[in-house]
């Protein structure tokens, strides 16, 4: 049986928290999404993780809460990275019934790429580190891996998989984004939006944060050690709210970009360099959909990937979707500006469904 696990992206939240019985984060302004796929016979959940953590510390949070477990962040990860090693116990109240015939279809927005990425990795592989350094019988269950046919698909929309500039090119001396030619109002909306995406800090080494993952450095580190399965059937949809310019940058399409996005857009459009660690970022770079670089939310630079052929969909592959034309949170309901997505997610899964 297919379950269907929604995992929210960076500032995100699900339905473990109050706030999506006000605002669901999958549907947005367009009303609850896992309701509207639930009742089409979809088993949907959404899961809630840590809003500014590590993909690290949202994989665990996911684990447990698919599991019905207090959260285990391991001993050595815990250790390194200077907090506590357990979290939130949902023993109570699992989000799913997980058992032996259910497969899992994992679902990420943006970072929530990174999470169900990781997340996949950990079941099946474990996690090295955390075996080596810690007692068979303390040993969370999740590290041990050995779980082969757990997961069905993977879906990722908007996802950084390979990092974005738009935290690169903020530490970068020699680009000023002050500079960045953008309309007036959309400086002090950025501020605003700055303030939800930035975490607070709280004593913990600053690399076990989302914003240190989704550099394009920390990303190429972490898709070193991430496995594209032979038999999980992977989907990718990159998202895009922007217009080549006749100097070779890409400029936001206000109809298609969020106020909130349009100055963060504009930065990352003319943004060029190399990275630490000797990435080029050029033109290819500049098309984005207001907090994400097109490129790389196409599929992780190196992996076997394809444009998608729905008539010959394999497992093992990267199937890159049509481009999603609208900025970051259109593709699951909007922001400020609503978006119906319904039939887009209708259409995914039951493609999804037609490959059991």
């Amino acid at each position: 049986m297919l379950r269907y696990i929604f995992v929210h992206g960076l500032a995100g939240w699900g339905s473990y928290d109050e706030k999506y019985q006000k605002k669901p984060y999958w549907g947005m302004r367009g009303g609850d999404l896992m309701q509207y796929l639930r009742d089409k016979g979809f088993e949907c959940a959404a899961a809630s993780v840590s809003p500014h953590g590590s993909a690290w510390d949202r994989a665990c949070e996911l684990y447990a809460q698919l599991k019905g477990t207090r959260v285990d962040y391991g001993v050595c990860h815990s250790r390194k990275y200077g907090h506590d090693r357990f979290g939130r116990d949902f023993s109570d109240h699992p989000l799913i019934a997980w058992d032996g015939d259910t497969q899992l279809v994992l679902i990420g927005h943006s970072f929530g790429g990174a999470t169900v990425r990781l997340f996949s990795e950990i079941l099946v592989n474990g996690a090295k580190e955390e075996i080596e350094g810690t007692s068979a019988d303390d040993l969370s269950p999740f590290f041990r891996g050995g779980v082969k046919d757990g997961i069905h698909s993977i879906v990722v929309l908007a996802s950084p998989l390979n990092g974005t500039t738009a935290y690169d090119m903020l530490e970068d001396a020699g680009f000023d984004p002050s500079r960045v030619k953008a309309p007036w109002w959309s400086t002090r909306l950025a501020k605003l939006v700055s303030k939800r995406v930035v975490p607070v800090r709280d004593g913990r080494d600053p690399r076990d944060f989302a914003d240190y993952d989704m550099h394009i450095d920390a990303a190429a580190e972490m898709n070193r050690h991430l496995t594209t399965f032979p038999g999980v059937y992977y989907f990718s949809v990159p998202c895009s709210s922007t217009k080549a310019a006749n100097d070779g940058t890409h400029r936001p399409i206000l109809k298609l970009t969020d106020p909130f996005f349009v100055k963060r857009s504009c930065q990352i459009g003319c943004y060029s360099g190399v990275t630490k660690g000797g990435t080029v970022i050029d033109s290819a770079w500049h098309e984005n959909d207001g907090l994400v670089n097109l490129i790389s939310a196409k599929a992780p630079f190196g992996e076997p990937q394809q444009e998608l052929n729905r008539n010959s969909i394999q497992p093992g592959v990267w199937n890159i979707c049509p481009t999603f034309i609208g900025d970051h949170m259109m593709i699951h309901g909007g922001l400020t500006r609503k978006r119906d997505v319904k039939d887009f997610y209708l259409d995914l899964l039951n493609m999804i469904c037609d490959l059991q």
